[in-house]
């Protein structure tokens, strides 16, 4: 292969990875500031040495599906060389016998420009694959033997594991020791062991859901061939029957859109989408005015199915819509409308449960008042668009 069409598909690429470099768009040629591109981007040839050093495969794709580079790494790790060059001297990537899963996770790529992950199944062994949009319809792909990726996510997970199971022993003792105190004593005491209670409470909600998000941080793509079916509004019944309570405590009921996409079904684990939507439900409940509503519309446009989540309170500010997904991050608390406090990871929860399921969420402003969060799912089934 040419290096100058090396060189040009790095260029072109603007994209992060594992690796922790980032890699520009090239300069415009009709830029109006007159400042030298070696300024702005490292030298070619360096970023070619870094890519080739890397101990990742790496393989970048044109818009059409040519492989401009295929570095060292990759060509071990899918054991070709330059054997399958065409006449042309150009690589397509079906002449490395790609799995059906992901081509279509490349066109999902560039479809959605949002990051996708999968198995890449061989005769000598199974890769773990990245794959990540650039613009103009680049793709790069990171790739990566299973069984070391497999072990290390095992150590790290079992890590975890270990530690929250020792945090949560001291935690059930103490909720025991507050339990009865607040049972005895004078009403200072009962103030002061009702904090301990509520605190308590709150961190074991906190290990939980740490616990929770390093099992989907840690989760590789399954390799059955059954791919889970699940109804939105059967799930969303069974998240509203545990919620309801604590709604009806500050008079908030539920109110539910669906029209033609009442009975869609969507390719996703039963478990997290309950997961997913109870967290979206308790955060709306979080913000919610008294007596007022949330509304869940469930709409199917194309291949996706979106589920939409919407409160009446104040809306989010523009620190909230930048890092509301971020891990930890709680919006104003004069904003929140009762006096109950989650983890901060809820949404984090939430947005690696997407995903790992090959949707997406993102959250906005709702033109008449209050905010929206929004679940996008993969349909079970092709659907006509709705209007």
């Amino acid at each position: 292969m040419a290096e100058g069409s090396t060189l040009m598909a790095m260029a072109a690429l603007a994209t992060g990875s594992a690796m922790g470099f980032w890699f520009g768009q090239a300069a415009r040629k009709n830029r109006k500031v007159g400042i030298r591109r070696a300024k702005h981007h490292p030298p070619e040839h360096l970023m070619h040495q870094w890519i080739e050093s890397v101990a990742q495969g790496w393989l970048i794709l044109t818009p059409s599906n040519e492989v401009a580079m295929l570095n060292t790494r990759a060509q071990q790790l899918l054991e070709v060389g330059n054997r399958r060059l065409d006449e042309r001297g150009v690589r397509m990537i079906s002449a490395l016998e790609p799995s059906d899963e992901l081509l279509h996770l490349i066109a999902l790529a560039r479809d959605k420009q949002m990051p996708q992950r999968c198995n890449w199944p061989l005769l000598s062994a199974t890769l773990d694959v990245r794959i990540m949009p650039g613009t103009a319809g680049w793709v790069a792909i990171v790739l990566q033997g299973r069984n070391p990726l497999e072990s290390q996510l095992e150590q790290q997970e079992q890590w975890v594991s270990d530690v929250a199971h020792e945090l949560k022993t001291p935690l059930t003792a103490l909720r025991l020791v507050s339990d009865s105190l607040s049972m005895q004593g004078d009403q200072r005491q009962k103030r002061l062991t009702s904090t301990l209670q509520k605190e308590v409470m709150r961190l074991q909600a906190l290990v939980s859901d740490l616990l929770e998000l390093s099992r989907l941080d840690n989760t590789l793509p399954t390799e059955s061939i059954h791919i889970p079916v699940v109804q939105p509004l059967d799930v969303l019944q069974r998240v509203w029957g545990t919620l309801e309570p604590i709604a009806a405590q500050r008079q908030i009921r539920l109110e539910v859109e669906t029209g033609a996409s009442k009975n869609c079904k969507v390719c996703m684990d039963p478990k997290r989408l309950h997961q997913a939507m109870f967290n979206l439900l308790d955060n709306a409940l979080r913000y919610s005015s008294e007596n007022s509503a949330i509304t869940v519309t469930i709409k199917v446009r194309n291949r996706w199915c979106t589920i939409r989540v919407r409160d009446y309170g104040p809306g989010l500010s523009d620190m909230d819509l930048e890092r509301m997904f971020q891990r930890f991050y709680r919006g104003d608390p004069s904003r929140a409308r009762c006096n109950r406090e989650g983890s901060g990871l809820g949404l984090a929860i939430v947005q690696q449960i997407a995903l790992s399921q090959g949707g997406m969420v993102r959250a906005a402003n709702h033109p008449q008042g209050g905010a929206q969060l929004e679940l996008i799912m993969p349909l079970a089934y092709p659907k006509t668009p709705e209007g």
